[in-house]
């Protein structure tokens, strides 16, 4: 088989630029936050943990769970080189699915700011003085 036709899979996340390094998409693959869905085009036992070392191949589809958003993506081509992003996003193709469930995390979050996003570290002197003073 050609050297092309195989590669392992945190190598593949981070040509397809899912992860900045190696090292953090092999790390991804092996907390279980990266499974193998279908191969080759069928569909497998869902969500199948994998290892690092796992070839990958065109046809596979996998789930991607990077912090709070999760991508549905199937393999559409390899690359062992790490290029421009546009050149990346053809590697893969997303579900529509996927697709609109991510973009509507964004703007859910976007939208809902996290309330301790605006808290930087210790009170100042003033904070603390505004806390006693409602907690009285």
């Amino acid at each position: 088989m050609p050297a092309a036709a195989r590669l392992r899979i945190d190598k593949w996340l981070w040509a397809a630029r899912f992860f900045k390094t190696r090292g953090l998409a092999q790390e991804a693959v092996e907390g279980g936050r990266v499974r193998m869905i279908g191969i080759g085009g069928s569909s497998s036992e869902a969500g199948e943990r994998i290892k690092a070392s796992r070839e990958v191949r065109p046809g596979d589809v996998l789930l991607i769970q990077i912090g709070d958003l999760t991508w549905n993506v199937t393999v559409r081509g390899l690359s062992d080189k790490r290029g421009p992003a546009p050149v990346a996003r053809e590697l893969y193709e997303e579900s529509p699915a996927s697709q609109a469930a991510r973009l509507a995390r964004i703007e859910m979050r976007r939208i809902q700011a996290e309330p301790s996003s605006s808290i930087k570290g210790r009170p100042t002197k003033k904070d603390r003085r505004q806390i006693h003073r409602f907690t009285e």
